[in-house]
């Protein structure tokens, strides 16, 4: 059965690629010149982390340091990590997202919306090549808010009357349910979801998966 939609909007990492490896890297390195003990990463570490805001992420990961610190440390992290991955040559994408993302453009307008710092969002499209179809995009960093209240932002905005978001976690099926949003899971991700309106095992399988509004 297909999913009607005017507004597919789409989570960025452990749906459209998986960047843990190159972050963990990134994040030591500032872990390392912050001039205070917190402890290390690791991509497995990180990928549990991932979609959730910036804040709860230093909160879990550092919970002994001082919120002057926690800030401190996740502003030079999320410096170091932009800077990782422009660096970054290797495809990190899971396979088929551009030429996906491309069909998918053809039928049907795209978004964007994370829990990331300002400036991922950019980062992730043109490392991907693909701005030319993502219509509009939010994320936290940019407005302070959670997912949910982002999500609610950009339907709003776009007047997406039947909006469906594509995302990996709990987290994300948690806000698309508080922001009234359809949510298909990206299973191949990061996360474990309990509750879904469809289950895709490779991303190319979006491709069969939705149909206009009539």
């Amino acid at each position: 059965m297909k999913i009607k939609t005017d507004g597919i909007i789409l989570d960025i990492d452990g749906t459209l690629w998986n960047t843990t490896g190159v972050v963990a890297k990134a994040w030591n390195k500032a872990i390392a010149d912050c001039g205070f003990v917190a402890a290390l990463v690791n991509a497995s570490g990180l990928q549990k982390e991932f979609g959730k805001p910036m804040n709860v992420i230093a909160d879990d990961l550092w919970p002994a340091l001082s919120q002057e610190q926690k800030d401190r440390l996740m502003e030079q992290c999320c410096v170091r990590e932009q800077e990782a991955l422009k660096e970054n040559h290797e495809d990190i994408s899971y396979p088929a997202v551009r030429d996906t993302i491309k069909a998918l453009a053809q039928k049907f307008r795209l978004y964007i919306v994370s829990n990331c710092q300002s400036g991922y969002i950019e980062l992730t499209m043109e490392k991907n090549k693909i701005a030319d179809f993502i219509s509009d995009h939010e994320c936290y960093g940019d407005t302070g808010l959670g997912k949910a209240d982002n999500l609610r932002l950009l339907v709003r905005r776009n007047g997406i009357k039947a909006p469906v978001y594509v995302g990996d976690t709990q987290g994300d099926a948690d806000a698309c349910r508080e922001a009234g949003v359809k949510f298909v899971w990206a299973g191949y991700g990061f996360g474990s979801v309990q509750e879904f309106a469809a289950k895709v095992d490779r991303f190319g399988q979006l491709l069969d998966l939705f149909q206009n509004l009539d």
